[in-house]
């Protein structure tokens, strides 16, 4: 195994693990609370009834997109990496949301620009892990 081989395995296990994490998280309540609450209006839904189902789909996503960065098949592994991608870019408007109420999100408001920053360099080390 060549050293960039070497150096994607280790990176995707490192973002799997994360992106498993992460996708667990989604199911602990308090933290599903504040995921829903992140949601923006328009994609909440009537009386915000999409938020929570929302949340959850994005945990599972993350979870089996994390999982599936493991598999040794390239195909599974490289679908896995872009479908992370379009998660990031997803969830992006509820980041947003929260960077707009510091006071009511803590530690999740994180500032706009460095979240943006941010997920773009984790989609690319998404890409590097898989091409």
């Amino acid at each position: 195994m060549d050293p960039f081989a070497i150096a994607q395995l280790v990176l995707r296990i490192i973002l799997a693990a994360a992106f498993i994490g992460m996708g667990i998280t989604h199911f602990v309540p308090r933290v599903r609370r504040t995921m829903a609450a992140m949601i923006p209006a328009g994609l909440a839904g009537p009386e915000r009834g999409w938020a929570v189902p929302l949340v959850t789909i994005s945990g599972i996503a993350e979870i089996v997109g994390g999982l599936g960065l493991l598999a040794p098949w390239w195909g599974v592994r490289f679908a896995a990496g872009l479908a992370l991608v379009a998660l990031l870019i997803a969830v992006f408007p509820a980041n947003a949301e929260a960077a707009k109420d510091p006071k009511r999100f803590g530690a999740v408001a994180m500032p706009l620009v460095p979240r943006a920053i941010g997920q773009v360099a984790l989609g690319a080390l998404l890409l590097v892990a898989v091409i």
